[in-house]
């Protein structure tokens, strides 16, 4: 497929991309090839392939959330470097 120069730039409109007249041509023989390339993806068959969802087979290793009185809130502020009385003391981020 060849893209012409208002189409491109359309698509680098949308994409946000910046390129000046001069990677013009470049660019729409770039954008051509990789268009050529997804054409020819299409030729292959892919009836009867389930679609992926992931990359992965693995799966997660769950565990059961846990509760007791070593995660209660006065021991963890015993071991936090900063607090204050019953709050944890954070680096400010905001101005």
């Amino acid at each position: 497929m060849q893209l012409d120069q208002q189409t491109l730039k359309k698509i680098a409109h949308l994409a946000r991309l910046e390129f000046n007249e001069s990677e013009t041509d470049a660019m729409l023989k770039d954008m051509s090839a990789i268009l050529s390339f997804v054409e020819k993806l299409n030729e292959v068959n892919t009836d009867g392939v389930e679609p992926l969802t992931t990359m992965s087979h693995e799966l997660n290793a769950l565990r059961e959330d846990v509760t007791g009185t070593h995660l209660s809130r006065p021991n963890a502020l015993a071991a936090a470097p900063k607090k204050d009385d019953t709050y944890f003391r954070v680096p400010k981020v905001l101005e």
